[in-house]
Order: C-alpha cells, then structure tokens, then sequence
C-alpha cells in the first residue's frame, strides 16, 4: 500500500503500511472506503435527495406556520369556501385543523425539495463524470436539466423557462462559491 489515503503520499518520517499494526490498516482501509462511497454518484444522489427532504421538511413547516398570521376571519385550511373561520371554532378543533395543515404542507415542501436535490446532484454528478472536468459549466448544464425535468408537465416553453432559470441559479451560486476565500491566499479549492 504506498498511499495511506486516496491521491496523498505518505507523509515524509511517516511510517510505511507496512509498519501500521493490523487496527491502523483496517482503519486506513476503512476511511478509503468511505471516501469511494461518497464519491460515487448513487451515494451523492441520495445524500442529496435525503438531504433536501429534510430541509424542505423544515422549511415547510415553517411556512404553513406562518401562513397563520394571517387576519383573524380567515376559514380554515382545506375546508371549503365560505366554512366557518378558524377562530370561531374551540381551542383543540383549531390545533388540530393548524397541526394538519402544517403536516400537509411540511410533506409537500419535504418531497419537492428531495426530488430537486436528488434530480441536480445525479445529473451534476454524471456530467461531472462524463466531462472528467469540475467546473461551472457542470453546475449550469445540471441545473437546466434539473429544471426543464422539473417544468416537463408544463409544456415546452415551461421546460425553456425552467431550464434557463435553474441554470442562472446554479450558475450564480457555484459561481459565489467557488470564490476564493481571504483564509486561502487567493487558491480555490
């Protein structure tokens, strides 16, 4: 084994592989392994996606819960027109009416945003692959598959629209971060 870990050499005065005992070799094999998983794109795709459930998970329930600071007449979420308004209704009927919502709402945000994140990593992930490069031009290539797969139901113009916007988008924020940072003497990692 002449490299402890994927693309580094060992370290000058370090001891060789074969010097480690048998718990820093399988150690070592360990994190090697690791790192190939989360290279891989399948494992990526699903990060993402599991990732993005999450997030869309919390975001929805943040913005069901403030969809209730509305004016106090508003009817009751989900209920038909002209329904009785949620603040006449008793104490628990308006928790349980505001907890349903929220839960609906959360799942929603939840399986849109996983379907995003898990639809741009594995597209990214693949062109990355297929180019053998890591640039911007991954990034905005994903982002207007992402977004024309996104917008398909819509219709032909909606898959044009869809795909120049998530494309701007992702080109606007891997562009911002792939800046260099103050702390790395001007080099991008």
């Amino acid at each position: 084994m002449s490299s402890l870990l994927p693309g580094s050499a060992p370290l000058p005065g370090a001891p060789a592989a074969s010097a480690l005992n048998p718990d820093q070799l399988q150690e070592q094999q360990m994190i090697k392994l690791m790192q190939t998983f989360m290279e891989s794109c399948p494992a990526k795709t699903v990060l993402s996606g599991t990732m993005g459930f999450a997030l869309g998970g919390v975001f929805g329930l943040f913005m069901s819960s403030m969809r209730y600071d509305t004016p106090l007449g508003s009817g009751v979420p989900g209920a038909a027109t002209g329904a009785t308004a949620i603040t006449d209704l008793p104490m628990r009927a308006q928790l349980k009416a505001g907890f349903k919502d929220m839960g609906r709402a959360s799942w929603s945000s939840a399986k849109n945003f996983g379907k995003v994140g898990g639809i741009f990593a594995g597209v990214e992930c693949g062109i990355e692959g297929l180019r053998a490069r890591n640039d911007l031009g991954n990034g905005v290539a994903a982002g207007c598959i992402t977004g024309g797969v996104l917008a398909r139901k819509a219709g032909p113009q909606a898959v044009a629209v869809g795909c120049v916007g998530f494309a701007a988008f992702s080109a606007a924020i891997d562009s911002y971060m792939r800046q260099p940072s103050e702390g790395t003497g001007g080099r991008v990692d």
